[in-house]
């Protein structure tokens, strides 16, 4: 059972989608099902909305989940485990306060040291901890042994009982901590793998020894994904455009083709273009690159120019919002646009009515006057220009500028005997608009 785990705290970003694209692919290959779980117990820093918006970038690429589970309706089962865990002296009231806390982290950076927490209320006696009237936390008692796993990608890794310490699982307010309410979610919900983003990688110990420490025996894999460079080599910013699905999408990247790209990024793979579907036949999680890969985003507006030439008539009625008769001059200006809002400007220049240029004017107007005049447009450019330099005597770029500024309401393009045939039918209209 593999999962996906989002917060509803802002955008979807493109290193949360790979992990959703690569525990769904997974999920596919062994059949062992999806689960799309909401991590909603953050309140402070939840956004209304985000959670649908979740839903819906999952849906608008293919992902689809067998269980939905939203994070704070298990509540009360971190509750009772935590108890639990209290019972079983594994975990303990904590009364130290924010303002006692911050003074010893103070003390601890200014003698350039790490923090570690004392243990201070961990040695308190039962009676003490009855008696205490200041809120508290529930901290885990920290291991007394080197904590280790396997990952899919980057092998052994171990972390030292310092390195873990005795963190917090419950807050003040009785809500669950990030690190409990995903290992108790995890193994409650029957997950096998999780693969997730390496800034997760000091978290998976705390996980598994919380699960160790509520008895919980299964063994959970995972792979934990390198970070996605920018442009100039560093760590992609949540406040960069391109790192957000959202605006991707929103600027005419298909879906197919950012999954095709994140699939790519760091991996081997046996072709350059290729949908989520055929991905699933050959996709290895241990051949994902333990470094960092670079964000190109030159390379993803190829990806989408490929997939709009692959795509059917029907995926290219439902993206562009257009009649199915457009396919081909959709596809054909993808020699010289990437984006969707590309090209239907383009497509919307032709059939929108033109701003003509003054020093065009006159012969736009000549050869609108004679291409109205003309029965049955041929079916080859060349007799079409025949017909018309003889009419109007025009010639060079007297002839073909004005030409295209009247069909395209552009001064360049594509050449005019390659789109003519893709026009010719409707090019009555579009010099009459």
């Amino acid at each position: 059972m593999y999962r996906f785990a989002p917060s509803p705290t802002g955008d979807m970003h493109i290193g949360n989608l790979r992990a959703a694209i690569f525990n769904y692919i997974c999920s596919l290959q062994d059949k062992s099902g999806f689960i799309l779980r909401i991590e909603d117990t953050d309140t402070a820093r939840n956004i209304s909305g985000k959670g649908e918006e979740i839903k819906e970038i999952l849906k608008q690429f293919g992902i689809k989940w067998d269980k939905l589970y939203i994070q704070s309706e298990n509540l009360k089962f971190h509750r009772e485990l935590a108890s639990k865990l209290l019972n079983d002296k594994k975990a303990f009231c904590c009364f130290c306060s924010e303002e006692e806390l911050a003074t010893k982290k103070a003390a601890a950076k200014k003698a350039g040291v790490a923090y570690r927490y004392d243990g201070t209320c961990e040695k308190l006696s039962d009676l003490e901890v009855l008696n205490c009237e200041k809120p508290f936390v529930i901290r885990m008692k920290k291991p007394n042994r080197i904590l280790k796993f396997n990952d899919l990608i980057k092998g052994e890794i171990g972390f030292e009982p310092e390195n873990i310490d005795s963190f917090v699982i419950m807050r003040v307010d009785k809500t669950p901590t990030y690190n409990f309410a995903c290992a108790v979610d995890d193994m409650l919900e029957g997950v096998t793998c999780v693969i997730r983003g390496e800034d997760h990688v000091s978290n998976t110990p705390k996980q598994n020894w919380i699960r160790e420490c509520l008895g919980y025996t299964e063994e959970i894999s995972y792979a934990h994904l390198p970070i996605i460079l920018n442009e100039e080599g560093k760590k992609m910013s949540k406040r960069e455009n391109s790192s957000s699905v959202k605006w991707l999408l929103q600027s005419g990247y298909l879906p197919e083709a950012i999954a095709n790209y994140l699939i790519l990024l760091g991996n081997k793979t046996p072709c350059e273009v290729f949908t989520l579907d055929e991905a699933v036949k050959w996709f290895d999680i241990s051949k994902i690159s333990k470094n960092p890969a670079k964000f190109d985003i030159n390379k993803l507006a190829f990806l989408n120019r490929e997939h709009i030439k692959r795509a059917d008539s029907a995926r290219l009625v439902e993206i562009f919002g257009l009649d199915e008769s457009f396919s081909e001059l959709i596809k054909f200006y993808t020699q010289e646009a990437s984006l969707v809002s590309e090209i239907k400007e383009k497509i919307k220049s032709i059939f929108s009515k033109k701003e003509i240029p003054a020093e065009f004017a006159e012969n736009v107007k000549i050869l609108k006057d004679e291409i109205l005049k003309i029965k049955e447009l041929p079916e080859n450019f060349e007799n079409f220009k025949e017909i018309l330099t003889k009419a109007t005597n025009l010639k060079g770029k007297n002839f073909f500028m004005p030409l295209r500024v009247l069909l395209t309401g552009a001064n360049h393009g594509p050449e005019l005997k390659e789109l003519y045939p893709l026009l010719r039918l409707q090019i009555k209209r579009i010099v009459n608009l």
